[in-house]
């Protein structure tokens, strides 16, 4: 085992959306990459260089990125077939963006090798990965898993501290939290949110991001106004009822036909091409415009 050399093979374990898009961004950039699946004779839109397989190769590869559903026995069912094939020599990357990274940490049983690394949907289209290290992992493991990232194009946005969510997933929920909690109560609908999100937040966000944004309007402003306006912010612990409710429902959005939104009758997959195609577009004029993430 050299944890000097670069990564050069890849093992994705997963193979729903998710999984084929971290094995396209990988394939496309010259690595060997595998595509570990239930039935890969089902999957029919493998992204070209990517061998899908049930089994697991016989040579350990180099990195092993798990996207399986998002329950700790199935993970740990995986992690105990990598372990029994490939004891320590492989680093493991999970793509949670949910379940503690300790734990997972520890159902695979090599921390020291074990590290977050959770790409955003549409995974080969998005230019930032975040990478999360546990107290447990190594530097040269880190350093080899931010280089592989950086290899398929992408910046890596390595966090030193596994906290829930990462950093990310905290932001999103955050202002999700609030915006549900204004439809709950009738201060406006989900139109509204997303009219605000595309039209002011989003732009503003696209130039200045979230911190510089403050420094640039001036800091005395933002104190007096948090002052005012966090008190009154939704500081509840729990769920959201209506996004509950809806799920509890069936009713999970665009692939059901019902969500926030009514999307009956429009194909799914061309809503997402559409979607993919319009962010393609924003990504490359963003890079234009103000330069691309660096890490």
């Amino acid at each position: 085992m050299n944890d000097t050399a670069p990564i050069a093979t890849v093992l994705v374990a997963g193979s729903g959306t998710m999984g084929r898009g971290i094995a396209k961004s990988f394939a496309e950039t010259g690595f060997t990459v595998t595509l570990l699946s239930r039935d890969p004779s089902k999957l029919s839109d493998l992204p070209a260089g990517v061998q899908a397989v049930a089994d697991l190769p016989e040579v350990a590869p180099d990195l092993i990125i798990e996207t399986i559903v998002e329950k700790m026995d199935a993970k740990q069912a995986l992690f105990d077939r990598l372990r029994a094939a490939y004891g320590d020599k492989p680093i493991v990357g999970s793509n949670t963006s949910g379940l503690p990274l300790p734990d997972l940490a520890a159902a695979y049983g090599h921390p020291q090798r074990f590290v977050g690394i959770h790409y955003l949907q549409p995974a080969d289209v998005f230019p930032m990965v975040e990478v999360i290290c546990l107290p447990e992992t190594t530097e040269d493991v880190l350093q080899r898993v931010a280089a592989a990232v950086r290899g398929t194009g992408k910046a890596p946005l390595i966090q030193r501290k596994a906290v829930p969510g990462f950093l990310v997933n905290r932001l999103q929920h955050a202002i999700l939290h609030e915006a549900y909690h204004l439809i709950e109560t009738g201060v406006c609908d989900a139109e509204a949110v997303d009219h605000v999100a595309k039209y002011l937040l989003g732009p503003r966000m696209c130039v200045t991001g979230l911190i510089q944004q403050k420094d640039i309007g001036g800091l005395e402003t933002h104190a007096l106004a948090q002052r005012a306006i966090v008190p009154h912010l939704h500081h509840g612990a729990e769920p959201n009822p209506i996004l509950q409710k809806l799920y509890a429902d069936g009713h999970v959005g665009l692939s059901a036909g019902k969500g926030f939104y009514d999307w009956s009758g429009q194909d799914p997959k061309d809503v997402r091409r559409d979607a993919t195609g319009k962010l393609n577009s924003l990504l490359a004029y963003l890079k234009g415009l103000v330069g691309g993430p660096t890490a």
